[in-house]
């Protein structure tokens, strides 16, 4: 069995066995679940969950709502389930392909049932970048070609009419993800995130409302680092869970 590491999160408030070597949860979890609006009742889904990091955070925040993670490794599946366990959430974790409308089907994610969809895709596809020779690290960052649509477009079908979408992608898929959800979902609002005030972004966060039609909306970016290149104050307050990006 890989070795396994027992992580703290959100200044403690979350602990996470996870992988020692393979893709691990780090800021991009932390940022996703900063921006994750729930309302008491939602239905939330974790989509891509790997050990669950990203639905852990959010619970923490707000245990309101019922929480589904969904992973295709059923090694990290069984992982995401004790975490759950040890956090005492009450959840259902699902071992599915989200690209497989079977394998969904059969892990019982029945098409518009989510109230809030929440995914940190894999940002490659093949053919785009070397691909890691590690089959977790490759199989968390690299999607068959296509495959980002692939990945969204399930992830829509699975929201109920209103239901929300966030993500968060590298931030050169930006015009990519913007054609792609814009197909079903309106009210989009992009938060670019820079590791620091004088470099590029290198993540975007989108979130969206399966069937509206408001307008693009760019909110305010996020900077990582200072001058010190340590976190500024808002990511140091993300991170320790006492701050979101909604």
């Amino acid at each position: 069995m890989a070795e396994i590491t027992q992580d703290l999160l959100l200044g403690g408030r979350v602990r996470l066995a996870q992988p020692a070597r393979g893709h691990r949860a780090g800021t991009d979890a932390v940022l996703l679940a900063a921006s994750a609006p729930v309302k008491a009742g939602d239905v939330v889904v974790d989509v891509g969950a790997a050990t669950g990091a990203v639905g852990l955070m959010v619970a923490a925040r707000e245990a309101a709502g019922r929480f589904v993670f969904v992973e295709r490794d059923p090694n990290l599946a069984e992982l995401c389930r004790r975490n759950c366990r040890e956090s005492g959430l009450r959840a259902d974790v699902a071992v599915a392909d989200v690209l497989d409308r079977t394998s969904r089907q059969a892990a019982g994610l029945m098409a518009e049932s989510a109230d809030l969809i929440l995914s940190n895709p894999p940002f490659l596809e093949e053919g785009q970048a070397r691909i890691s020779p590690d089959q977790g690290r490759a199989a968390a960052h690299a999607l068959p070609a296509g495959g980002l649509e692939a990945w969204l477009r399930a992830c829509t079908g699975l929201l109920r009419p209103k239901g929300r979408l966030v993500l968060i992608h590298r931030a050169d898929r930006t015009a990519e993800c913007l054609e792609i959800l814009g197909k079903w979902l309106g009210g989009l609002e992009l938060r670019f995130v820079h590791p620091s005030a004088d470099r590029p972004a290198i993540r975007v966060l989108l979130s969206g409302l399966k069937g509206s039609r408001a307008p693009l909306s760019i909110l305010a970016p996020l900077i990582l680092n200072g001058p010190d290149g340590r976190f500024t104050p808002e990511a140091e307050a993300l991170h320790r869970g006492e701050a979101t990006l909604l």
